[in-house]
C-alpha cells in the first residue's frame, strides 16, 4: 500500500510525527456490488462532508485545530487501494485539495467482501504513519456484514481494538435513488453494530439511499472529529 510505504519512510528516517486531533481511515466499499456509478458517489459523499462548514468547524475546535485522514477503497483481501494517502486537513484549503485528489484517482480496488483484511490493512496504516493522533478512528461503509474470504470480521475487529482504535460503521441500505425497503433480509445496521464496530462512544451511522450518504457521512465526521458519542445508543438513522 502506497499510504504506508511512506509512513515506513518516514519512520526509518527518524522524521518527527506531526501532531493531530484524530487519524482517521475512511474504508469505503469497492466490492463487487459496488458500479463504478456507486463507487464515485461514495466518493463524492466524502468529498462534500469533508468541505462542509459544520465538518470544517469541528476540525478548527479541537486542541491542534487539524485532522489527518486517508481514504481506501477495499474489496477482497488482496484489494485495499490507498486512494489518498494521509493528508493533514486544517481549513477548507486543505480539504479542497483532498477532495480534489479523491475524485481524479482511478479505481483499483475490485473482488469480493473481505472486511477483516480491509479493518487489518487500516489497523497497520494507523500504526505506521507520520502523524501522532490523540484518538485513532476507522470508518468502514459497506452495504453488507459478509466476509468472504481473508481474515474474519472479528480477527480484524480484535485487533484494532487491541490498539485502542475505534471503528465505526456507515451502513448503507440501498444506492439507487428510486430503491424501497432494504436491500437484504437481515438488520445491517444491527449486524455492524454485533460483530463490527468497536471501542469507547462506537457507532453505527445508517444511509437509507443515495440522497442520504453525503449526510450521514458529514454526521458521522462531526462526531468522530469533535470526539462525542451519539445520544442514541449505537444508531443513527437517516432516512429521508
Amino acid at each position: 500500500m502506497r499510504g504506508l510505504a511512506v509512513g515506513l519512510s518516514l519512520l526509518a528516517s527518524g522524521a518527527t510525527a506531526e501532531t493531530v486531533d484524530l487519524e482517521l481511515v475512511l474504508l469505503a466499499d469497492a466490492t463487487g456490488s459496488i458500479d463504478q456509478a456507486e463507487l464515485m458517489f461514495q466518493r463524492q459523499g466524502h468529498a462534500w462532508a469533508l468541505q462542509s462548514d459544520e465538518v470544517l468547524s469541528a476540525i478548527a475546535s479541537g486542541f491542534d485545530g487539524k485532522i489527518a485522514v486517508t481514504y481506501v477503497e477495499w474489496a477482497d483481501e488482496h484489494a485495499q487501494d490507498v486512494v489518498v494517502p494521509w493528508k493533514t486537513i486544517d481549513g477548507p484549503a486543505s480539504a479542497e485539495a483532498f477532495a480534489a485528489e479523491l475524485m481524479a484517482a482511478p479505481r483499483r480496488a475490485f473482488g469480493r467482501n473481505a472486511i477483516g483484511s480491509a479493518l487489518a490493512s487500516a489497523v497497520t496504516l494507523l500504526e505506521y504513519n507520520a502523524h501522532q493522533g490523540y484518538r485513532r478512528v476507522i470508518d468502514l461503509a459497506a452495504d453488507s456484514a459478509n466476509n468472504w474470504n481473508g481474515l474474519t470480521i472479528e480477527e480484524g475487529r480484535s485487533l484494532a481494538a487491541s490498539r485502542d482504535i475505534v471503528v465505526n460503521g456507515l451502513a448503507v441500505l440501498c444506492r439507487a435513488d428510486d430503491c424501497s425497503g432494504r436491500p437484504i433480509s437481515y438488520d445491517l445496521e444491527r449486524a455492524f453494530a454485533e460483530r463490527i464496530i468497536t471501542g469507547p462512544g462506537s457507532f453505527v451511522v445508517t444511509a437509507a439511499d443515495a440522497a442520504s450518504f453525503a449526510d450521514a457521512v458529514r454526521q458521522k465526521l462531526v462526531l468522530e472529529i469533535a470526539g462525542l458519542t451519539p445520544e442514541k445508543e449505537w444508531r443513527i438513522a437517516l432516512d429521508n
